[in-house]
């Protein structure tokens, strides 16, 4: 998997402050998409270990409260992406358990395959749906466009 940008601290993406990880590679192509560049699966920098383990020390960083892990892009749903997000999203809930992960994808939840819903059973919130130019809205909140929806998968832990 490649990525194009680590944010250790971010506020933008998810309630609070948060680790925000974009991934590369993403089939949707969606026409006014603000990310472009990560489209392709090669693009960007590859994804290592060591930052994998940056981004656990940075969620427990005491210095810093941090809620949790968002994950965009690209599409971290990206059949190229599954093996390394599954792998990150379960040592982030053994290593964090406290911490949420959110999810943005323009895969819609009710038509993932198994492999991408391995990855939702440790995902806490996804925002589903291809970002729609002309259903475009700025005043919502966590999506770019009224047909993305915000799936709250593990509400209570």
């Amino acid at each position: 998997m490649n990525y194009h940008k680590y944010y250790p601290i971010d506020v933008v993406n998810g309630p609070g402050t948060r680790c925000t990880l974009f991934v590369s590679g993403c089939e949707h192509q969606c026409k006014g998409c603000y990310n472009q560049n990560t489209w392709s699966l090669s693009s960007g920098f590859p994804y290592t270990d060591e930052l994998e383990d940056q981004i656990i020390n940075d969620l427990n960083d005491t210095r810093i409260y941090r809620r949790g892990l968002s994950l965009s892009g690209g599409d971290p749903l990206h059949p190229g992406n599954l093996s390394a997000v599954l792998k990150l999203v379960k040592r982030v809930k053994q290593a964090c358990p406290q911490k949420d992960i959110w999810l943005w994808t323009g895969y819609l939840l009710d038509e993932l395959s198994d492999a991408q819903r391995d990855i939702t059973e440790w995902v806490d919130v996804l925002i589903d749906g291809k970002f729609e130019q002309d259903k475009a809205d700025p005043s919502l909140d966590w999506r770019g466009s009224s047909n993305q929806l915000i799936h709250m998968l593990h509400p209570d832990e």
